[in-house]
């Protein structure tokens, strides 16, 4: 039986559990095994007495070691622990070496992240991880109950989505070119997430995306997880209020299931999270243009490392956090950027100077989600592809889908490990993702 389900039970029993020894404390007659088994972020005291036959090899034990519990299980209501366990047998299944390097001594994070293999024995990031899991689970279960279908888009591809020059690009194992043209990692599913939606109409796309950004901060990834939901027969209002309800319902229903490693992530993290995610339940949608911003950040110019605040510019994450920190004080929603800083593919307003763009920023990152709705007109599609001296030949096919009923469509990108940081308080975005691939980093 698994700690999870043992810390619901009410009554005294036999039973037997396995897990890693956490930590364990030695008496003169009696010794206390903290126990964890991966079920829960809880763990399970098990008392040993001295009557034990190995009892002077469980008091040898060391942290990590694998052990098979039998035993009876206490009641101890009032007390700390909930329940314990009484061993009437403890099995030593497999040692671990005394250089285990976690030991209870505080770590810092750029050790722990030398260690990526042993870090989910940590605390902190089996806490991190299970609500990395836990979201996982909750993106799949919003949009199944939303009766969106989902895509798997491939990882090679040979088109550079997002038209920045930010790809990486395979090279063939032969003399002979593999694929005979030019092969790169994706960026982003997008571009087959809209031919998708034009014949199921509501899809989303959940997968790595791939960015050769020489980028070495605390929000870049070179490999990371992206979600995509694209959405037809929708404009910018719809897909705002999409972006809304998403975030409301992964926020609560972390609040619901996660609680104790919501509470254990604010106190190392001196934050507090759960007024945070709070903040996001049914929250008021505050929405501002591109150009309002600036006028607000103009106005607040001498307080920036970058004081040239100018329309036309493209937001840094200083000036997206004070926007949603200072001076609105919760997250808000930044539309109409200016057609030059946005992605080839973006609705032009009727004005031709900005886009049908959102950003969503929140406080602590900066932007987590951007979308927007797409260009359906085939000839102002096909004109900014050549202003842009984008290569077209790749991009034949999303041109032609315009001539075959595309009507509308929108939709927008959330980078899944930026959802992490905000919702956990972490601070690296490699702390975010199992084993971190980052510009001049790759171990493992």
């Amino acid at each position: 039986m698994d700690i999870k389900k043992i810390l619901t039970l009410k009554k005294s029993q036999q039973l037997e559990v396995t897990g890693w020894v956490k930590s364990i404390r030695v008496g003169k007659n009696i010794a206390f095994i903290v126990l964890q088994d991966g079920s829960t972020f809880s763990k399970l005291q098990i008392v040993c007495k001295n009557d034990l036959e190995n009892f002077n090899d469980i008091c040898k034990l060391t942290i990590s070691t694998a052990i098979k519990i039998t035993g009876e299980l206490k009641i101890t209501e009032g007390q700390k622990q909930a329940c314990e366990i009484l061993a009437s047998e403890v099995k030593i299944l497999k040692s671990s070496d005394l250089d285990f390097p976690l030991q209870k001594k505080e770590h810092s994070m750029e050790f722990l992240r030398s260690i990526a293999h042993l870090r989910p024995k940590s605390d902190y990031f089996f806490a991190v991880f299970k609500i990395r899991s836990f979201l996982f689970q909750k993106i799949h279960q919003f949009y199944a109950q939303n009766n969106f279908h989902y895509l798997t888009s491939p990882l090679i591809t040979s088109n550079d989505c997002e038209g920045a020059g930010e790809s990486f690009v395979l090279d063939s194992p032969t003399e002979k070119n593999f694929f005979s043209k030019q092969a790169m990692l994706s960026v982003s599913g997008q571009l087959m997430g809209e031919a998708f939606a034009q014949s199921f109409k509501n899809i989303y796309v959940f997968g790595p995306a791939f960015r050769a950004e020489k980028s070495n901060t605390t929000k870049h990834l070179a490999e990371f997880w992206m979600l995509e939901p694209e959405l037809a027969f929708c404009d910018l209002e719809k897909i705002i209020n999409h972006a809304k309800e998403l975030v409301e319902y992964l926020t609560s229903e972390t609040l619901r299931e996660c609680l104790t490693e919501l509470e254990y992530l604010s106190q190392v993290n001196n934050l507090d999270l759960i007024t945070r995610l709070k903040k996001l339940n049914n929250f008021e949608c505050k929405i501002i243009s591109y150009t309002e911003a600036i006028k607000i950040l103009e106005k607040n110019k001498e307080i920036f490392e970058n004081k040239n605040i100018h329309w036309g510019m493209d937001l840094q994450t200083e000036h997206e956090k004070f926007l949603c920190e200072k001076e609105f004080q919760k997250p808000i929603f930044v539309t109409h950027y200016p057609k030059e800083i946005k992605a080839f593919y973006m609705k032009q307003d009727n004005d031709g100077k900005t886009v049908q763009a959102f950003d969503f920023l929140v406080e602590g990152i900066g932007e987590l989600i951007g979308g927007s709705v797409r260009e359906d007109d085939y000839d102002i599609l096909n004109k900014t592809i050549e202003r842009l001296n984008i290569s077209k030949q790749p991009l034949e096919w999303y041109l032609n889908l315009r001539k075959y009923g595309y009507d509308s469509s929108a939709g927008f990108g959330l980078g899944f490990e930026r959802l992490i940081m905000y919702i956990t308080g972490t601070q690296n975005i490699r702390d975010c993702i199992p084993f971190p691939r980052s510009f001049n980093y790759l171990y493992f």
